[in-house]
């Protein structure tokens, strides 16, 4: 079977994309590109927002028309939370954000099928028969379904997805229904696909998840994410372990003190801020207010030496007054975020913050986007201005225009001439300037 898969959304979906494409490998499939002729067609849908909705409904009607008689099967979140649209749009087969396994197998099952239809060319925009729906309810799954990824192409880094689901029901986010309750891996099959990434000759690992930081509370054993995270590196001690998405609750003073024992972790902490305004994240229900939120960068900067603190920022939320975003720059100027992520709202239908009053204009929104960027863009520049005369090292990546490119520990983008293949390959950088949002270099003689 030639198959083809298209990835929408943030990096859980990609590695989930990953585990599939490992799989179909597996059992002896083709892998081509999505914009080619396939036998079967896989859309891994994202519905964080109604514009990620709109994404998915396009991408799945390309791949109808280009091959009328191929399968079509759709999975990811979208699929979870909306089946019925997504049924509609002349698809074959629909699952959501479990079994994954069992939906390979259906789709294996209608590319035979297919292949064995009596020849009858299906029209165009249309199935051979009623779609197949799968999706059941995600909300009373609680085992963790296991996913290998990695070993596919040549990359130097290797997603380890160690949690799935949030319990977290900020009033902007469809995603809890999406994905269900918290699910942990287990730390000794984390340790076990830690160990089987290094060996496989990933240098960098990094830990995913939908909440990773809820990691563990499900297994009821005492263990949280700084247990895991120790565990991890020791399994690989020879990769960098680098962390995704955190709340800002889980950094606290134990967290720290045996986060910076681990030589090989990544001085790179993503905290999820979403506002700097008590009020405007009290009505986005997230749990923790500024005070708190600056506590933790207060600690890492104890903690470790000039680590990046990255972070998320959505503007015009509804209800945000002028003074409201004014309290949030400041306190985005306060925390001095080497690099942050800026959304403008976007009414997600299905969320409490679509029914509230006072939503504000996309223009204003928009406007107070571009006024955080700057802010954002001048703090980057501030920080990276940081490095110039230090020496990092990189894990390289990939060569273009004779300089090869690559990631320091705290997740800059480093640029550097050289001749040889770096490809995969740990060396020392000395910073001799900013260009853009990377810094530039020369490899230590």
């Amino acid at each position: 079977m030639r198959c083809a898969i298209y990835t929408l959304g943030c990096k859980v979906n990609q590695y989930e994309t990953q585990a599939l494409e490992t799989e179909l490998k597996r059992r002896g499939h083709e892998l081509v590109p999505f914009e080619t002729e396939a036998d079967a067609y896989i859309v891994n849908t994202c519905t964080v927002t109604a514009v990620s909705d709109k994404k998915s409904r396009g991408v799945i009607r390309r791949a109808r028309k280009r091959c009328p008689r191929a399968v079509v099967a759709v999975c990811g979140c979208y699929a979870q939370t909306d089946p019925e649209a997504v049924a509609a749009l002349g698809v074959d087969l629909v699952s959501g954000t479990g079994d994954r396994m069992g939906f390979l197998g259906e789709v294996e099952r209608l590319a035979d099928e297919r292949a064995r239809f009596d020849g009858a060319e299906p029209p165009i925009g249309a199935s051979v028969s009623a779609p197949e729906i799968l999706v059941d309810n995600i909300m009373t799954h609680r085992a963790y379904e296991h996913l290998s990824a990695g070993g596919l192409a040549q990359r130097t880094r290797a997603m380890l997805k160690v949690e799935d689901g949030c319990v977290n029901f900020c009033t902007y986010c469809i995603i809890p229904y999406a994905r269900g309750p918290v699910r942990s891996l287990p730390m000794a099959e984390a340790e076990a696909e830690a160990k089987r990434l290094a060996e496989e000759g990933y240098r960098e690992i990094v830990l995913t998840g939908i909440e990773i930081s809820s990691w563990g509370q499900d297994l009821r054993d005492g263990t949280g994410l700084i247990d895991l995270v120790e565990a991890v590196c020791a399994a690989a001690p020879g990769a960098r372990v680098r962390l995704g998405s955190l709340e800002p609750r889980t950094i606290t003073g134990e967290f720290c003190r045996r986060a910076a024992r681990l030589p090989n972790l990544c001085p790179h902490f993503h905290l999820s801020m979403q506002s700097g305004c008590d009020a405007t994240l009290k009505r986005m229900n997230r749990k923790y207010d500024t005070a708190r939120y600056y506590e933790s960068v207060r600690l890492l900067r104890e903690s470790f030496a000039r680590p990046a603190i990255t972070t998320d920022l959505i503007v015009g939320f509804p209800g945000e007054t002028e003074e409201e975003f004014a309290d949030t720059l400041a306190f985005v100027e306060r925390c001095a975020f080497s690099s942050m992520h800026i959304f403008p709202y976007s009414r997600r239908p299905g969320t409490p913050a679509a029914g509230m009053s006072g939503q504000i204009p996309r223009a204003e929104q928009e406007a107070r986007a571009g006024r955080a960027g700057l802010l954002a863009a001048r703090l980057e520049g501030e920080y990276l201005a940081g490095w110039v005369g230090a020496t990092l090292p990189v894990l390289f990546e990939e060569e273009k225009d004779g300089c090869w490119r690559g990631h320091a520990p705290n997740y800059v983008e480093v640029r550097a001439p050289a001749a040889e293949n770096l490809h995969n390959v740990l060396g020392n950088v000395v910073i001799t300037g900013v260009q853009d949002t990377r810094l530039m270099g020369v490899l230590e003689s």
